[in-house]
């Protein structure tokens, strides 16, 4: 079996199961205990809090651990709002992001009456940061935008609206799930008030995650405990923190040979395509892990059924989406809810670990399907 699926989620890292194994059979204490047992696990979550602070080359004291991506932007989202209606009523994100960026804005639009404005793509799928700035008003109190879009790989002008925010007063929310691992992510470069990531997008495990804040205050999701400085109840997930901690180690260690090599396959699999009837959904800038292909005429659904049988995982979309009979909103958001070219498109989605061998394979498979 070939997996080319890496946006949905990447395998483990052998080094990150063996750190995680260890932790689960040494340090099975509560970290809120006083006892040494307690202590010696608090060790651990303040190690963990250390790497993911030093990676974004921010305090430790402004991440929290969450369980993931989809935690860490409906806390920035949901939180912040809510603790800060009295400024504003209005938030400002794009049509293209994750369905846990645009489900949280439909709850606090349709429980909460937030107004919400959604920036449509241009006409060629762009979004540019004039058109985002340009939807912000006085009484706008959040911004969100992801860096880089999970179903076509579109790098948004995140930095860029980061700058103008810098003279507003409305906060800044990065959803940085795509890019965490892949390229030097650093919120206070960005101007990013918020920033998420999950651990199984750079081969950590799944559950964990984190949100980056600066010194904002925001409501809790999940009433407890103390735990997270209160930001975030419940006892922490140390073993799932170790193991996403290491997996960030690893990542940065070599980022540059893991983002040229992804870049190389990338162009290798253009160039095997030569012959082909195909177009690629790219706009603009993008990210080299993520290529979205679409075949004329050809459903993707049956498609990607005969490709899983030729022993080739890849996808159409969204893995938050998958099951559903719905079109990619993303693509839906470009060519219009009723368009062919909604039942065309499979992403193929690498990572450091596939190799031109596998892109070969995966070529020739589709070759086969196609006909």
């Amino acid at each position: 079996m070939i997996y080319l699926d890496n946006a949905a989620t990447t395998p483990v890292l052998p080094e990150v199961v063996k750190v995680m194994s260890d932790v689960l059979l040494s340090t099975f204490g509560n970290p809120s205990s006083i006892h040494s047992y307690g202590r010696i696990a608090a060790q651990k979550v303040r190690k963990s809090r250390e790497v993911i602070a030093n990676a974004l080359e921010v305090t430790p004291h402004h991440v929290t651990f969450t369980s993931g991506a989809s935690e860490a932007n409906a806390t920035a989202l949901i939180g912040y709002a809510l603790a800060h209606r009295a400024l504003g009523n209005h938030l400002v994100s794009t049509e293209i992001e994750h369905p846990s960026v645009l489900n949280a804005l439909s709850y606090l639009h349709d429980r909460h009456g937030f107004e919400i404005t959604l920036v449509k793509p241009k006409k060629d799928g762009s979004i540019s940061a004039d058109s985002i700035i340009k939807a912000i008003r006085p009484e706008t109190i959040l911004v969100s935008v992801m860096w880089s879009n999970n179903e076509t790989g579109q790098m948004l002008p995140v930095a860029e609206v980061g700058d103008y925010l810098r003279h507003h007063s409305a906060v800044f929310h990065v959803d940085a799930t795509q890019v965490m691992g892949k390229i030097p992510v650093h919120p206070l470069e960005i101007g990013a008030d918020f920033l998420s990531a999950s651990a199984h997008k750079f081969h950590g495990p799944k559950g964990v995650g984190f949100l980056y804040h600066g010194d904002l205050k925001f409501d809790p999701l999940i009433h407890g405990g103390e735990q997270e400085e209160k930001r975030r109840a419940g006892t922490e997930n140390i073993h799932g923190l170790v193991g996403m901690a290491k997996a960030l180690e690893f990542a940065l260690d070599q980022l540059n040979q893991h983002y040229d090599h992804v870049l190389a396959l990338k162009s290798h699999l253009i160039e095997q395509l030569t012959g082909l009837n195909y177009y690629k959904n790219e706009f603009g800038t993008s990210m080299p892990y993520v290529v979205n292909l679409a075949f004329p005429g050809i459903n993707h659904d049956l498609l990607l059924t005969k490709l899983d049988l030729a022993g080739i995982a890849i996808s159409t979309g969204s893995a938050c989406t998958a099951g559903t009979i719905e079109p990619s909103h993303v693509l839906s958001s470009v060519y219009g809810e009723h368009a062919p070219q909604l039942k065309e498109n499979i992403r193929i989605s690498f990572s450091e670990f596939n190799t031109f061998e596998e892109v070969d394979a995966f070529v020739l498979a589709l070759k086969n399907s196609l006909k």
